[in-house]
């Protein structure tokens, strides 16, 4: 389980002292770790944009989930996860963000850590947790699918 969850969320791909100066410009900071661990091609920052541009990636608790256009999953060279925290919230469409979780995906790899998402913003004290991880080891530790979660 730990393999299969360190290949889509590389330690180098968190970052908990982000500072950007709006919802765009974090998005491209999402895109950019994302080519920075080797997962995506430049090409996939525009496409983050575009889908940004056409839908809000805003889930709620403070946190978003930038991501591609389908087309854009051509520039996709494997399935990963990025994850940005503001300490100064960002304003995305009038929700103040503080942690952005970027996706970038070629099949359905990344569907269990989603659920893993979607169960920890159910609970607004994990929740809080997330927007207020201090290091990329607490982040990794409220993201990583838990006992009885499906494995990536």
């Amino acid at each position: 389980m730990a393999d299969a969850f360190a290949r889509l969320l590389d330690r180098r791909a968190i970052r908990v002292d982000a500072v950007a100066a709006g919802r765009e410009d974090a998005v491209r900071q999402c895109g950019r770790t994302l080519a920075d661990v080797g997962a995506v091609t430049a090409a996939y920052v525009d496409s983050m944009l575009e889908r940004e541009r056409s839908l809000s990636t805003y889930v709620g608790e403070g946190v978003a989930l930038p991501h591609g256009t389908a087309p854009g999953r051509g520039a996709v060279l494997r399935d990963a996860l990025a994850v940005l925290r503001f300490p100064d919230p960002i304003d995305w469409d009038g929700h103040p963000v503080t942690v952005a979780i970027a996706v970038a995906a070629r099949g359905d790899g990344h569907v269990a850590v989603l659920a893993q998402l979607a169960r920890l913003l159910l609970d607004p004290g994990r929740a809080r947790d997330l927007r207020e991880a201090a290091t990329a080891a607490d982040i990794t530790r409220l993201l990583r699918p838990g006992k009885g979660d499906p494995v990536p």
